[in-house]
Order: C-alpha cells, then structure tokens, then sequence
C-alpha cells in the first residue's frame, strides 16, 4: 500500500518532467533558443543533475557565445559523469572560443586546460572524431613557440584517415590549403568528394577554387558536375 501510496504521488510528477523535457528539445530543435532555454533552466531547478538538461543548457550558451556559462555548464558535466569523452570535447570547444576572443596573455594560460580536454576526449573515446578535428584545428592555429605543429596536426589527420577516409581527406586538404599548399588541398578534397559526393567535400572544393585558387572556370565545372 505504501509503495502505490509513492507510485501515485511521484507519477504526475515524472510525466510532467518528461512532458516539458519534450518541449524544451522541440524549441531546441526549432532554433527558439531562448524559450528552450528557459524552459531547461525550470527543468534543472526540479532536477539539477540532468545530464541532458545541463547539456542543452551548454549548448545554448554556446550558440549564444556566451563561453563562460558554456564552460559551467560542460564543467559540472564532465565532473558528474568524468567518462564521457563528449563533455571533455565541448568543455575543451567553450574554453578554446573564449581564449579566441581573450587577450593574449589570458589565452596562453588556458590553452594547457583546451589540449588536454580534447586529448582526454580522445582517450575516452578512441574513435571520437570531433575530437580530433578539434587538435588538428589547434595545432595549426598556435604559434610553434607555444606547441603549434604542422607534425601534430598530421598526425590526427592520419588517425581520422583509420575512423573515417571522407575526414582524412578532408583534414589533410585543410592543412594544405591551411599552408597554402592549393594543389595539395584541391587533389585531397577531390578525394574526399569522390568517396561520398558529400556537401561538405564540394563546398571545401569551390571555395577552394573561388577564394584561393581564383580560379573561376574550374567552380565552375564542379558546378555542373
């Protein structure tokens, strides 16, 4: 009796928190950030160890630019749940935007905490992908004095070309057109295009063209390919 007593107390409450959960991911999914937003903060005040509610909580700080609640709210993820390598990755993302948009001297001092988040997203997960973007977007950005390597940026392009070839084609051509190596870059994305004709690897390729190459007549024959 005591059991069905609880049952019946606790069960409108559940459907509520599903019903609302519901809602907030279809304002998400719509773009209503805002909305989804405060419907998510009402749902973590009910629950405050939701993983998904806190989740979309970063996410929508993120869209926003808003890095330091993005960083909050990625930081108490991967402190709840420290074996989902997805947490270390966007924690590492937040952290790495807002060094972008730091001074200098603030953003060397978060760069150590950006590396070791996506590296630890990488051990987690040894196939995580995003991850390894993510390095080799790092390593080309920083400055050799500070750990930049074109070496390291190589080498995660080589474990992405094992997960998945369409992305080690389409890393390594962004390397190349990174160093402004553009026919290295154009035979790489032809690569990737080839593979899987996707809109990815044929924006990659005409833009390559269009803004690197000049080259007008070559967009233009991928166009009517």
């Amino acid at each position: 009796m005591k059991k069905l007593f609880y049952f019946l107390i606790f069960l409108p409450m559940v459907i509520w928190s599903q019903t609302n959960f519901e809602n907030a991911e279809k304002l998400f999914e719509l773009g209503k950030y805002e909305q989804a937003k405060t419907s998510f903060e009402t749902l973590l005040k009910a629950n405050p160890s939701d993983l998904k509610t806190i989740e979309y909580l970063g996410d929508i700080a993120g869209k926003d630019k808003s890095w330091d609640k993005a960083i909050m709210y990625y930081k108490r993820l991967k402190d709840i749940k420290p074996s989902e390598a997805d947490y270390f990755y966007k924690y590492g993302g937040a952290l790495g935007m807002k060094a972008k948009e730091s001074n200098k001297f603030k953003a060397l001092g978060m760069i150590d905490e950006v590396k070791e988040s996506f590296l630890k997203a990488v051990t987690l997960n040894p196939k995580h992908i995003e991850a390894r973007w993510a390095l080799i977007e790092l390593y080309l950005q920083l400055p050799g004095i500070i750990g930049g390597s074109e070496s390291k940026a190589i080498k995660y392009s080589n474990e992405l070309a094992q997960l998945s070839p369409v992305d080690g084609f389409l890393s390594r051509g962004h390397i190349d057109e990174y160093f402004k190596r553009y026919d290295s870059a154009e035979k790489q994305y032809k690569k990737a295009f080839a593979l899987t004709k996707s809109k990815t690897a044929y924006q990659k390729l005409y833009n390559l063209y269009v803004y690197k190459m000049k080259n007008a007549e070559k967009a233009k024959q991928l166009k009517s390919s």
